[in-house]
């Protein structure tokens, strides 16, 4: 494959902290890498880097082609703009509404101020890649984006012929999109050819690997060390002893040094053993590192009953949108609920209703008196960036003090981190200390929005054992379609303008949503008839405006985006025959 990248020796501090240093790696032409670590690591510093955003304190980059597009994604980026862009607007138009969002081209300047956290990602997203990278740096691309969004990222992934630099913490996602891993780790890096999977394998292999060595040397330092004592203890014995045997022998001059020759011989046998474990001591088998781990554990719920939550044919909507209605469903305690639906649906507004943050338009939600909650937003306007990371615990003694340095400790804040102002940290550390609030109350039901967005891959991992373990009920919204399936076994899931509950695994939804090739044909068909109507609507308002004016623009991009959209559904019906 063709070099398009060199990185050589590269170094980065923040004041007295390295981030990373000697990082050099290179990379091809078409390669899809998938760069993950620890948070604080150093990710997103290395591709600011790549992209020219960001200076390194030492080392080089070098390009190997000339005048190369980069289409760089930040993480949490926010669309900024109104519709018109210096990129091609249809091309942007056409990425929005297949990333599912709808009529787009109606928008106007409030709609795009009060978007979703997926609605803004989506049209960031649309932005960059209508502008036809030749090489793209994603930072975090899956967050709070829904599972329509993701899969037409990994199919438009795996159509594009550039490059491709990934930041994510969604393994689904990585297992489908990266051929090659590159891991950020104590300041340094590691790669690995293939996907994520197996990186996790290969990573274990190489440990187990290195320790096995490490033991083997460490029996055969410890082996020398004895044959080194040994030869002292001889050596010692054979000076000591020679002036006496050799009076004993008649040959007091030549026998004593006939006798101390051989001591000197064990001297030098020494000093050779001692020089191999020296070079052993350089140029040997390190002991591998255990990868760092974040400890979480939640308190025992105190369960009380059976029912936790109902709702009784409950509506919701905001200026003029319905978002869901007459839904009914509940909640066990004890029993760990997925919520699964498009951006935009009403996933966090319906948590809210069940906290009683915001009121059902119309029914009724029951919420146990009894059920002590914890509840985890996905936004931090709440937290008062200028207050120390210590002002988000009440602390009543020293005791309590010390409990606390031991579980902040455990999820990785070193005690110097304690005293930092809030606004200091990253987005993983804030999500790992909104966990820990969680984690000093002893809670029965978790009500969790994307709880896992900004945790590292290990952070994650962990985190979902805890929550797979704990005794008590969770609600929770992820986009992370392992953590789902991993940890809830019920779903509530928006679909036909209601919430409905669903008994099962997120996979076995999809899969049974899918459904017959019949009921896909007429479904597909029933929708081409529906797209047919408003073309032809569309050709009629056309011919009423004049070309080039304002009304038209907007509606020969809507008749663009139909015609599409046919043809679309004409391919689907054509594969269900």
């Amino acid at each position: 494959m063709t070099l398009l990248l060199s990185c050589r020796n590269l170094k980065k501090d923040f004041g007295e902290i390295n981030i990373f240093k000697d990082v050099s790696f290179d990379v091809a032409a078409g390669e899809r890498i998938g760069l993950i670590g620890l948070n604080g690591s150093g990710k997103t510093t290395l591709v600011n880097i790549m992209a020219g955003s960001m200076e390194a304190d030492g080392g080089t980059i070098s390009w190997h082609k000339k005048h190369l597009n980069i289409g760089y994604q930040k993480q949490e980026s926010a669309y900024l703009g109104g519709l018109a862009s210096e990129v091609d607007i249809r091309a942007q138009l056409q990425a929005s509404s297949e990333l599912g969002l709808k009529k787009v081209y109606e928008w106007d300047d409030e709609k795009l101020k009060n978007l979703s956290g997926g609605e803004r990602n989506k049209l960031s997203l649309s932005k960059i890649w209508s502008s036809n990278p030749d090489f793209l740096i994603l930072d975090e691309p899956t967050n709070h984006m829904d599972y329509e969004g993701v899969i037409w990222l990994i199919k438009e992934l795996k159509r594009y012929r550039g490059t491709v630099v990934i930041i994510s913490h969604d393994r689904y996602f990585l297992d489908q999109c990266v051929n090659r891993i590159i891991e950020l780790d104590n300041c340094t890096i590691n790669s690995y050819k293939g996907n994520y999977s197996f990186y996790r394998t290969e990573k274990k292999r190489r440990y187990e690997d290195q320790l096995n060595q490490y033991a083997l040397q460490e029996e055969k330092k410890n082996k020398i060390k004895e044959e080194i004592d040994n030869l002292k203890a001889w050596s010692a014995k054979a000076h000591k002893d020679a002036p006496a045997k050799a009076k004993a022998s008649g040959n007091k001059k030549g026998g004593k040094e006939f006798l101390r020759t051989k001591a000197k011989k064990m001297d030098i046998q020494i000093k050779s053993r001692i020089k191999r474990l020296e070079k052993i001591r350089i140029e040997g088998v390190e002991k591998p590192k255990e990868e760092q781990s974040i400890r979480f554990r939640l308190k025992t719920a105190a369960l009380k009953g059976n029912r936790i939550v109902e709702a009784y044919d409950i509506s919701k909507g905001f200026a003029g949108k319905v978002l869901f209605e007459k839904s009914s469903f509940y909640v066990l305690r004890g029993e760990k609920l997925g919520i699964f639906g498009d951006n935009g649906c009403g996933k966090t507004t319906l948590l809210k209703l069940l906290m009683g943050l915001q009121e059902a338009d119309e029914g009724e939600i029951f919420l146990s008196d009894s059920a002590k909650i914890g509840y985890l937003s996905q936004d931090f306007e709440h937290l008062d960036l200028n207050n120390r990371v210590y002002d988000c615990f009440s602390i009543a003694s020293g005791e309590e003090r010390s409990k606390l340095q031991t579980l902040l400790y455990n999820m990785g804040f070193e005690e110097k981190m304690l005293s930092h102002a809030i606004g200091t940290l990253s987005l993983g550390e804030l999500t790992r200390l909104r966990i820990a609030q969680l984690l000093t109350e002893q809670c029965d039901l978790l009500i969790l929005d994307e709880p896992l967005n900004h945790l590292d891959l290990n952070s994650r991992e962990r985190l979902e054992e805890v929550l797979k373990g704990y005794n008590g009920t969770i609600i929770m919204v992820t986009h992370d379609r392992y953590a789902l399936d991993n940890i809830c076994d019920k779903l509530l899931v928006f679909t036909e303008n209601k919430v409905k509950r669903i008994e099962g695994k997120l996979n076995e939804y999809i899969e049974s949503k899918s459904g017959s090739a019949k009921e896909v044909h007429r479904t597909a068909k029933e929708r081409k008839l529906l797209i047919d109507n408003e073309i032809s609507y569309a050709i009629g308002e056309l011919s009423r405006y004049t070309e080039g004016t304002e009304e038209y623009i907007k509606m020969d991009l809507r008749f663009k985006e139909l015609i599409d959209k046919r043809k679309e559904l004409l391919e689907q019906v054509e594969k269900t025959k």
